[in-house]
Formats: structure tokens, sequence, C-alpha cells
């Protein structure tokens, strides 16, 4: 089985490849850059140049393949205040994909998010994005691309989403937890917003990447899946974590105190993922969040 994956040397892609080459797969990767095409070739993984923005190229990939993994996100615009701009160029990207695949009955699974889509409540993979509350039409527009996604199965795709959490953590983060540290060590506290008992799902990357593949092989068309190994950890014991190992105080702050981070850091939003493991017997085996962070990896300070 031939799959194309889309954000193939990202941080989830960059598990997601190795998890799909040792189940016996041969894999094709988008690379926008010398660096991610060497890393992909190095790996054993074919390459193809362009970017998301380059439909006639994805559209002819797709074409190609015997499945879709689409992973790719324009992360560097979408938190430099141009969300919308990332989501819109994300939806082009499945609108693309879905054209080529049509009528073929192959897989395509997407990603897609959790953080805000049922605000104080338990999210099941049941819930639409109707209730979805985030903290602009950025995230709401990602849940509308997922929707999108969902839709192709009437068209003869075998369309899957798969909802993760804000944080997916790993030797390697760059995302919510490492910016959470980068800030408490910038400014001397550990914060929370409230009393941080607002809850974050989490899943170890490996875990996430096994999800995708299991995805690929047996999700019915369209499903949506949960990667959540914790439900809810709270944000408060997330920050007492932080601020242990970085020897400082943990204390509530105001959310702009938080940066870029301010529109999500208060944000409640368990999560179960009871139906995907039954679905498909995922079972995560990684460490919890709580237990990654403690590892101490999260608090090395690289590259001097």
């Amino acid at each position: 089985m031939r799959l194309f994956v889309t954000g193939a040397s990202g941080w989830i892609g960059s598990a997601v490849v190795p998890e799909l080459l040792g189940a016996g797969y041969q894999v094709t990767g988008l690379a926008r850059s010398d660096g991610s095409a060497a890393a992909l070739a190095a790996a054993g993984v074919g390459v193809v140049r362009g970017t998301i923005d380059d439909l006639d190229t994805l559209r002819h990939a797709a074409a190609a393949s015997d499945g879709v993994i689409h992973l790719a996100f324009k992360h560097d615009i979408a938190f430099s205040g141009r969300f919308d701009d990332a989501v819109d160029a994300d939806r082009r990207v499945v609108e693309a994909i879905g054209e080529a695949l049509a009528g073929s009955d192959r897989p395509l699974t997407i990603a897609s998010g959790l953080l805000g889509l049922l605000p104080g409540r338990l999210a099941t993979e049941t819930d639409g994005h109707e209730g979805s509350d985030a903290t602009s039409g950025g995230p709401r527009a990602r849940h509308a691309t997922a929707e999108l996604t969902l839709s192709l199965a009437g068209r003869g795709v075998r369309a899957s989403v798969v909802r993760l959490p804000p944080t997916v953590h790993g030797d390697g983060d760059q995302g919510f937890l490492a910016s959470l540290i980068g800030i408490a060590r910038q400014r001397a506290v550990a914060g929370y917003v409230g009393d941080g008992s607002n809850r974050w799902p989490a899943v170890h990357r490996f875990d996430a990447a096994r999800l995708f593949r299991l995805a690929v092989e047996k999700a019915p068309a369209g499903s949506t899946l949960h990667a959540v190994a914790d439900e809810g950890v709270p944000v408060r014991e997330i920050a007492e974590v932080i601020g242990r190992h970085l020897d400082v105080p943990v204390a509530a702050v105001e959310p702009e105190h938080m940066a870029w981070l301010a529109g999500f850091i208060a944000l409640d939003s368990p999560a179960s993922s009871v139906l995907t493991r039954e679905l498909l017997g995922w079972q995560p085996t990684g460490p919890g969040l709580i237990d990654d962070l403690d590892q101490g990896h999260y608090f090395e300070v690289r590259g001097s």
C-alpha cells in the first residue's frame, strides 16, 4: 500500500512516517525545503517537492497513492495573527485531495483539533462542532474543514478525522507545552489563569502516530477519532510541574501574561477516546503528560 503524507517531516509526521514504514507501507512525503526532502529520502521515503499551496501537485500525488494522511498546516502564519488564512489553505488542500480520491473508496485521514470543541464538558467522538467556542473564527473554521472532510464519505472517499489535543507531547516538542515553559522561564513564574482547574486533554506523539496508521487501515468512512490518552489534565498541575523544574513560583496570572497563549490557556476542553479505542483497538502506551514533563527533557536548554 502506497501512502502519501503531507507534513511528513513535521512534529507528528516525523512519528507517523516511521510507524507506517515499520508496518510495511511505501510512503511518499510532501517536502517544501531541501532539508525536509533530504531527511525524508534518508528515511527511505519518496519525495514530492512542493507546498500545500501547490494544489495540482497534491492532486497528482493523491491520485497516485492508495491513501492519504494530511498533517500539514500553516502553523507559522496561524500563530502570527493569520489563523483564518491558514485555515483557508487547509480547506483548499482537502478539496483538492478529495477531488483526486472521489469514487475510489481510498482512505483520507486528516488532523484536526480538540481545543475549544465543547467547553466545560467532556467531548466525545459523537459531538459535532456546533458548540465550539474557541477564541476566534479561525479555530472554529478549522472545525468546519473537518466536517468538509467527513462529507467526502458521500463521494466515495473513506474519509476520517483524527482530533488532536492541544498537547501532543514528547521529546523535541516545540508546541504549547514548550511555549508555556518558555514563558515561565522568561517571566520567572509558572502561570495559570483563574484557579487553574480548566483541563487540557493530551497524548504522546507516538500514540497519536499509531492512531493515524489504524485510521488509514480500518476506520470506516465518516469516522471521527480522538487521539486522547489523558482526558483532561488541570492546567494548574501542569504549571506546578513547570514551577518545580524551573524553581520558580506557581501563581495565577492575567491572560495577557501568557502572550500568544492568552486565548487558549483558560479553555476547559476535556475529551474522551472511549469510542475510538473500541472501534480501532487503539490503546495508548506512552507516558502521560505529567509523567512526560517530569522526565525532564522539556527543561533541557539545547543548542548551547
